[in-house]
């Protein structure tokens, strides 16, 4: 198999990263129905690409860090932006990138302790993440559409938060199991 084909993986994964700012400026520009079409291209991107490194065994331990890094950054961007424009809470935004942003903290704190923790993610990591993804998506198809649904954007808005805390507490155990298990005496 050539170079490029066992590569198309991570090359999807990058143009993801490209989208992300494209999907940020098309929703900064007004043009909501391109930003929803934007953010579905980096959706079907991350699924085939998820697909193509699973199926043909294209995974690449490069890969394993772009394509996680790609889908937060997409979030982080989208919400951020969303926010801006007055669509998506402040404090629903806040409490995805605080999410984020302990998770990272927390990896990094276990690693630089030689700490325990298993690196991969969790069943309510990943639908925490599909719930996000949801409620960006529902921002985006009801700004394409110009329709205003206040009680669906406020129940979605929950959801997001109620995955996203039970996200964090989840990553927050391991992080405290890891500190258990990486202070017993040997």
């Amino acid at each position: 198999m050539s170079a490029f084909l066992r590569n198309i993986p991570n090359v999807l994964t990058a143009v993801r990263v490209l989208l992300a700012p494209l999907t940020a400026y098309l929703i900064v520009e007004g043009k909501d129905f391109a930003a929803l079409g934007v953010f579905a291209a980096a959706g079907v991107s991350d699924a085939i690409d998820g697909f193509l490194a699973r199926r043909f065994g294209l995974v690449s331990r490069f890969g394993e860090y772009l394509d996680p890094a790609a889908d937060k950054l997409l979030m982080l961007i989208c919400f951020v932006t969303l926010t801006m424009m007055h669509q998506a809470p402040l404090w629903l935004s806040a409490l995805v990138i605080g999410r984020d942003a302990a998770i990272v903290a927390g990896v990094l704190l276990a690693r630089a302790l030689s700490l325990p923790v298993k690196m991969e993610p969790l069943a309510i990591g990943k639908a925490s993440t599909v719930v996000q993804i949801g409620y960006v998506a529902l921002l985006l198809l009801l700004l394409a559409f110009n329709l205003d649904m206040p009680q669906l954007t406020l129940v979605a808005a929950a959801a997001a938060a109620v995955f996203t805390l039970l996200s964090w507490f989840a990553y927050g155990q391991l992080l405290l199991k890891a500190f258990a298990l990486g202070r017993r005496p040997a």
